[in-house]
């Protein structure tokens, strides 16, 4: 036989949760062929010695929606080792949508998705109205990873109201749009349905965006469509269930039991470890399944952090004062700053200030706790807080902040605390539940507020190899089997003979994420985060090498996953 691709030498974490076993992996065409030893040649060939060969990892919650008609390489997931990612989450999506309604589409994004209304205009083609004619567009581009995609609440409310989505109660013919394109969308291969009643989600003009207008009976009626088609899974919605009044809560229960019970549709949802509302969202994933129904937790592994810089934004952007300085250009900014005088005044300014203007709406920056904001010094623990760097020098932690960025030309990143209080302890049991994946990157949205692409290295180097709360093969089941058993991606998720080859080559004694860079890459010139990782010696995708030692190839193999097709 002759082999496209050979890995030799590695030691294969297959993804089961088994052991590593000493091998050599080959591939023919998109396809793993052999696992053992291999004596005939490659036609390309890397040396694994000191690595290990696991499963390309998968991500069932992104936001490449728009990034992935500008982007073919798939940052920054695909610097930490993504091969396969599922996007259109939150109900947030493209398509469908009506040539003349555009901004509308744009106006559910932009605040609740960090994405800049030029960007889009600029970056994306735009030439489809259908949710099916988006897929194909998407199958068309050169692509890097794999995608999948789920059609959005709030896009399809809006191509089927216009206006009034933000505003009105579907009526009946409302539901019968939304209910036909919804079943279009599902025939033509999306692989499921989302939707949001999250607060954070808000448009430019502060109003919620349009799928939390939506009453429990338009989203029954919706996902009744998936009921009777057999195919799909509902991300989302399930925000309420931990709300402070407990009626609200049981209604929500109601609602969700419903869905997932009654209907039998599978539902995803995001689950954050805070102390109390951890745990009974996994009360609530166990009882679920005691019925029968099947809901799955999207767990973080860190905390959902926002990053601030000068760059970007600071907490004190809300004061007047800051104000002033901050609309000035950045060069500008830092002439004034590097006088201590000023940067003195201004850092009084700071500590004094009064941050009620904040609302703490999404991904925004908060009024600064000084003993939470750390400095990014790192990729992984421990990085100072400001309190402590600001102790060291023997100034306020403010004085710290802008000294600090003044020093770096304004290239220091912080990161502010969790925007929810996670006990680690409740981390951990939400990490280990078997009804849970870690996921949840918000890989493509957020661009320049939250770099939580590099989740799954951070896994690796933080809770495997630094802590040792997990096995290598249990971090790599985490983030490869588990999440293909999750989304029905049957053909890959393993390192087995006859499935797709998508891999990952690392030293798992490196394997972490590198400190976050802001670049000016996007359309128009738009500012991102950028957060490569360290410790990969090669990402394969479809058996072509994707990614070698840190440097992109060019190769283009990624595909669209279409629900329903062979392995999906």
């Amino acid at each position: 036989m002759a082999f496209d691709l050979v890995i030799r030498g590695g030691r294969v974490v297959d993804g089961t949760g088994r052991e590593p076993v000493q091998a050599d992996v080959a591939c023919v065409g998109d396809r793993i062929a052999l696992i053992g030893r291999v004596t005939e040649p490659g036609r390309n060939e890397i040396d694994a010695e000191g690595q290990v060969v696991t499963p390309g990892f998968i991500d069932g919650h992104t936001h490449f929606d728009a990034q992935v008609f500008w982007d073919p390489q798939g940052v920054n997931s695909c610097w930490q080792g993504v091969t396969t990612a599922v996007m259109g989450n939150c109900g947030f999506t493209l398509a469908p949508v009506r040539t003349a309604a555009r901004p509308l589409v744009v106006r559910n994004l932009e605040r609740a998705e960090d994405i800049d209304p030029e960007v889009l205009e600029r970056g994306i083609p735009w030439s489809w109205e259908s949710f099916p004619e988006y897929l194909d567009v998407v199958d068309a581009l050169p692509k890097s990873i794999h995608y999948a995609a789920n059609i959005g609440h709030s896009a399809l409310r809006t191509w089927a109201m216009g206006e009034r989505a933000f505003e009105e109660t579907a009526n009946e013919d409302d539901l019968a749009k939304m209910a036909g394109q919804l079943e279009a969308s599902l025939l033509a291969g999306a692989i499921g349905f989302s939707t949001s009643r999250s607060e954070h989600h808000e448009t430019s003009d502060d109003r919620p965006v349009a799928s939390r207008l939506a009453s429990w009976s338009e989203l029954h009626h919706l996902v009744g469509v998936m009921s009777r088609l057999g195919s799909g899974i509902l991300e989302g919605g399930t925000e309420n269930i931990l709300s402070p009044d407990p009626d609200v809560q049981e209604a929500t229960w109601r609602e969700i039991r419903h869905i997932a019970v009654d209907l039998g549709v599978p539902i995803t949802a995001g689950v954050i470890a805070t102390k109390e509302g951890g745990r009974r969202m996994l009360d609530h994933f166990d009882a679920l399944a005691l019925e029968g129904g099947r809901m799955i937790g999207q767990s973080h592994c860190r905390g959902i952090s926002v990053l601030l810089s000068f760059k970007t934004r600071m907490p004190f952007d809300v004061l007047p004062e800051w104000s002033d300085l901050r609309a000035r250009p950045l060069d500008e900014q830092r002439r004034i700053l590097v006088d201590a005088e000023a940067a003195s005044r201004f850092a009084e300014i700071a500590m004094r200030g009064d941050y009620s203007a904040w609302r703490g709406i999404g991904a925004m920056p908060r009024e600064p706790d000084y003993d939470g904001i750390r400095v990014y010094a790192q990729g992984l623990p421990p990085n100072p807080t400001i309190r402590e760097v600001a102790r060291e020098r023997g100034v306020s932690p403010a004085r710290a902040m802008i000294d600090l960025s003044v020093e770096s030309d304004f290239e220091q990143i912080f990161i502010q605390p969790s925007l929810y209080p996670q006990d680690e302890s409740v981390l951990l049991e939400v990490l280990r539940h078997p009804r849970t994946v870690m996921t949840f990157s918000d890989s493509g949205a957020h661009l320049s507020q939250i770099a939580d692409a590099s989740i799954q290295t951070y896994l690796l180097g933080h809770w495997v190899r630094d802590r040792e709360e997990f096995t290598l093969a249990e971090g790599v089941r985490m983030l490869t089997r588990e999440p293909a058993l999750a989304w029905g991606f049957h053909d890959r998720g393993l390192v087995r003979e006859g499935l797709v080859a998508d891999l990952n080559v690392f030293d798992p004694e490196r394997i972490g994420p590198s400190v976050p860079k802001i670049v000016d890459d996007l359309p128009g010139g738009g500012q991102r985060l950028a957060q490569t990782a360290v410790g990969f010696a090669a990402t394969i995708v479809g058996g072509q090498v994707t990614i070698r030692d840190g440097e992109p190839t060019g190769a283009r193999p990624g595909r669209l996953l279409r629900k329903g097709s062979s392995g999906e």
